[in-house]
């Protein structure tokens, strides 16, 4: 007989995980960043370009858990008009430091999800005004319902405005929301219209040119910038980024692939520009907002080290629960 390997399916995954739980994986693995006791090489692309859409691939060790693994993501825009599927799918493999071998695989869709939205919450609390109560939110898909369930837990929301190009995306997250949450729940009928006077904005579009005007944000703003993930994508018009403080979640990987990586190459902005990552705020390296003028953005590219902390916690209940399966190799 070979070594048993736990196999946890995605419905297994959504049983066992909620948000207050991310929050609370996501938060210790950026300590554990900011304590430099991580390895995460950036994350590697295969582009499918005749399919529009790239996978990658994302390992990571956290060394203070002790605890290693990669997920292997792809993120194909036209899957659910074309295919019926989501665009973004994950499959994550956890591995034992101690020998390397593969212990458990598991559905990565749901984590993926919920710890990028976590991270937004996060970063919304170190970043944001505290008295923040208004949320734009431009896209309306499957991670604008993740950046809503962080973003409400950190902040005392009244109101959230929704922008989607797709008219039907947007209403079907609206009703949806308006029977989960308390507060007020708006459709715009602009970009412009949902970000203007917004205390916080996520963005979480896949378009490779800006959206978000700077004439349109106004001092204070806090803004979650999280659809550019892969060189070539961009939602901010640069002049934002000349007047923000930009945190980002890892320098390197942010550089050539998250909201930075077109202002860098066009020399609109410098590494200089860029006050750091958000984990060094966490652990009290760097200063977060200083004013209650200040604009703050946050580039988020998505981190391995989150999508393997969320899934060591889910690993744990799931033994505790005796749920899953088992194959043998």
């Amino acid at each position: 007989m070979g070594r048993a390997i736990s196999l946890i399916s995605e419905d297994d995954v959504n049983d066992i995980l909620t948000m207050d739980d991310v929050l609370q994986a996501v938060e210790e693995a950026l300590r554990e960043k900011g304590s430099n006791r991580v390895q995460m090489p950036s994350k590697t692309y295969i582009f499918f370009k005749k399919y529009e859409g790239d996978f990658r691939t994302m390992p990571s060790y956290l060394e203070g858990l002790d605890i290693a693994g990669v997920k292997v993501v792809n993120v194909h825009p036209n899957n659910p008009k074309t295919y019926h599927v989501p665009s973004i799918m994950a499959t994550i493999l956890l591995i034992d430091p101690k020998t390397g071998a593969i212990f458990a695989i598991m559905g990565g869709t749901t984590i993926t999800a919920m710890r990028t939205g976590a991270i937004s919450g996060l970063a919304t609390k170190y970043l944001a005004r505290k008295e923040s109560t208004t949320l734009a939110m431009v896209g309306a898909g499957t991670q604008a319902r993740t950046q809503l369930s962080a973003i409400s837990k950190i902040l005392n929301l009244r109101t959230v405005r929704v922008y989607d190009k797709n008219d039907e995306s947007m209403k079907g997250f609206i009703e949806e929301a308006e029977g989960r949450y308390p507060f007020t729940i708006t459709a715009s009928n602009s970009v412009e219209e949902c970000v203007t006077d917004a205390d916080v904005i996520s963005t979480t579009t896949p378009v490779t040119a800006p959206i978000i005007k700077d004439a349109w944000i106004s001092p204070g703003t806090h803004i979650n910038a999280i659809g550019a993930d892969a060189p070539g994508k961009q939602e901010l018009d640069p002049e934002i980024l000349k007047r923000a403080t930009i945190l980002v979640d890892d320098l390197d990987q942010a550089a050539h692939s998250g909201e930075i990586n077109i202002p860098l190459a066009t020399g609109a902005i410098t590494m200089k520009d860029i006050h750091g990552e958000l984990c060094e705020i966490i652990v009290g390296k760097k200063m977060g907002r200083t004013s209650k003028d200040e604009i703050t953005v946050f580039d988020s590219t998505g981190l391995s080290l989150l999508d393997i902390a969320t899934a060591r916690m889910v690993y744990k209940r799931v033994q505790e629960k005796n749920l899953g399966s088992s194959i043998f190799l």
